[in-house]
């Protein structure tokens, strides 16, 4: 006699309809083309109608599976791979970093780009050529520029990407940390910096200083090729600043992107030294540090200032550092905490009055468990 079927039922249905699901995934779901799975393609492939043995919802699944597949894994590669990538330094390598501005590591030299892709470098001893997109450049080994002015300087500090520092930024590199009268340190240090040297106009050109003229005598070409004056930059390896910027007293004067105002020069007067008195007017340009035959007549060390010149002047003491902004990583700032609701005061609840007849002390009168 053959057993009842109907408890197995269930069990043998289920089975079926399984084996049938399994067969419908695998007979019925497009295999999207490896083009449009690289592309996020996937979602606009067209789907095959599926069987009538295949619920709509599952087959509607199963093609889902691998578009979100691919998109989680790219999301993820993504994510992994911006995670990998080291943040971008503050300051190009260049460049030293004082505060929140990147300042070029040595006095400037320029450079003149050709057709090729290449530069050419312009001879620091002549006037920047006019008409030229002449771009700066610092490094050390090489002989500063000179001979150019506060408006030159600052195209060539911007065709680089960059631009003059200002007073500020400038003596801050000069100072350090520490505000160091000098790049070393609190005290001259003799010989540390190219500084303190004979005057070459006078040694050229003559005593009469009356007599010295403007392009011919200031400009001339044969000063800064005079062996023993300007120095390549770098080369006084004790003349370095806190941040680890190099001739910034001596060499050459350089320009900032400063005007001489009412305020500058009441700021210079409050300063607890002497300066030699110059001639100066309301836009005149700035420069400071110095040069190889000046002591502290301006001003000692990171402090001496000049501002008796207009912006388009330019002589053979006279040369420039760039600056530029740093990268810094965006601060922080912790979410205002809302005001708390004010808790209304409850009021103290009175005290428990005594009762008039006490319990008494013991077992309790409905207990069932005598003393012991």
């Amino acid at each position: 006699m053959n057993p009842p079927l109907g408890p197995l039922m269930p069990m043998r249905a289920l089975a079926i309809a399984t084996f049938w699901a399994f067969a419908g995934c695998a007979e019925h779901t497009p295999e999207a083309p490896l083009a449009a799975i690289e592309t996020g393609a996937v979602a606009a492939s067209v789907p095959a109608e599926p069987s009538a043995s295949e619920p709509a919802s599952e087959a509607t699944t199963a093609r889902s599976v691998p578009t979100a597949s691919v998109t989680a894994s790219a999301a993820s590669a993504t994510s992994t791979a911006s995670a990998d990538l080291p943040p971008a330094p503050p300051c190009p390598s260049d460049m030293v970093l004082f505060k929140r501005a990147c300042v070029d590591r040595y006095e400037a030299h320029l450079v003149l780009p050709k057709a090729d892709g290449t530069f050419e470098a312009l001879p620091y001893f002549a006037r920047p050529p006019e008409g030229k997109p002449f771009e700066a450049r610092n490094a050390p080994g090489v002989f500063p520029q000179a001979y150019i002015s506060r408006t030159e300087s600052q195209a060539a500090c911007a065709a680089a990407s960059k631009r003059l520092c200002s007073f500020d930024e400038w003596r801050d590199a000069c100072r350090g940390a520490h505000h160091h009268v000098y790049p070393f340190g609190a005290r001259t240090q003799k010989g540390a910096c190219n500084s303190g040297k004979p005057h070459l106009l006078a040694q050229l050109f003559g005593e009469d200083r009356l007599a010295w003229k403007y392009d011919e005598h200031f400009n001339s070409p044969l000063l800064n090729q005079k062996e023993g004056y300007l120095a390549k930059s770098g080369q006084f390896e004790a003349c370095v600043s806190e941040p680890g910027a190099f001739d910034m007293v001596g060499n050459l004067h350089e320009w900032v992107s400063g005007m001489v105002t009412n305020h500058l020069v009441a700021r210079l007067d409050a300063e607890a030294f002497q300066r030699r008195k110059q001639p100066w007017q309301v836009g005149n340009g700035v420069f400071v540090g110095g040069f190889y035959s000046t002591s502290d007549e301006h001003g000692p060390g990171c402090l001496n200032v000049t501002i008796a010149h207009a912006p388009r002047y330019h002589d053979y003491s006279i040369g420039f550092r760039c600056c530029k902004a740093a990268v810094l990583p965006a601060i922080q700032r912790p979410k205002p905490t809302p005001p708390r609701a004010a808790q209304a005061v409850r009021p103290s609840e009175p005290k428990a009055r005594a009762t008039a007849n006490p319990a008494p002390s013991g077992p309790s009168p409905v207990s069932s468990d005598p003393p012991r």
